[in-house]
């Protein structure tokens, strides 16, 4: 196992003897480890980890409801605690270094990619994982050039010209007919009308499209 190998950071808030144990492995994780205390800034934990790791007694005071990322409560076995349904995993004492390390940086992968499968366009959420465009219950599904057309949209405060639609979306040369982005933003544009009864969503000048 080499050191630090997958950048991720994890933080945990446990009692005297598990912190010693794991200050002791920390060098051959797969993660960076730092300990806090429930009075730390929920924020900062929020922002600069991706897990949080926690024991029975620090899962008493710990202010959940503010914390984003995934938790995973410490318990010995048979330990029992009235707070488990407020975390995504159970880890049960004693348990060997490899499945302890390997958890966790499945954990971590997972909130990463459903993070990172989630991109807020205007009032409506697109989800990369299932290509549907969201917004409260209803939705649609779109294509894969449509989700790197709106992603790219959202990317930019300038209209994007057709031009730069032919060659870094669709993958058209500069000289194809420049009908053949206005047909498929069109389809595009249909979709979304008949769905969400939203004409707007898309706009397009004479410098190109734009939302």
């Amino acid at each position: 196992m080499h050191k630090n190998s997958y950048k991720i950071k994890v933080a945990f808030s446990c009692d005297k003897n598990f912190s010693k144990s794991i200050e002791e492995l920390k060098p051959f994780f797969g993660f960076d480890l730092s300990e806090i205390q429930p009075s730390n800034d929920i924020n900062s934990l929020n922002s600069n980890n991706q897990v949080l790791i926690v024991d029975s007694l620090h899962a008493e005071v710990f202010p959940f409801e503010k914390v984003l990322i995934p938790k995973i409560l410490i318990l010995k076995q048979n330990e029992k605690n009235s707070s488990k349904d407020k975390f995504n995993s159970i880890i049960r004492l004693p348990i060997h270094f490899e499945q302890f390390n390997q958890t966790i940086i499945d954990m971590s992968q997972k909130h990463q990619f459903l993070k990172n499968s989630i991109v807020k366009v205007k009032d409506y959420i697109l989800d990369k994982n299932t290509r549907f465009l969201k917004k409260n219950e209803n939705f649609v599904k779109v294509t894969e050039k449509e989700m790197h057309f709106i992603e790219e949209l959202n990317k930019y405060s300038k209209p994007l010209t057709k031009d730069y639609i032919l060659k870094n979306i669709w993958g058209y040369s500069s000289d194809t007919d420049t009908h053949t982005v206005e047909t498929h933003i069109y389809r595009l544009r249909q979709k979304i009308k008949n769905q969400f009864d939203d004409e707007n969503f898309i706009k397009h000048t004479l410098k190109g499209y734009s939302f």
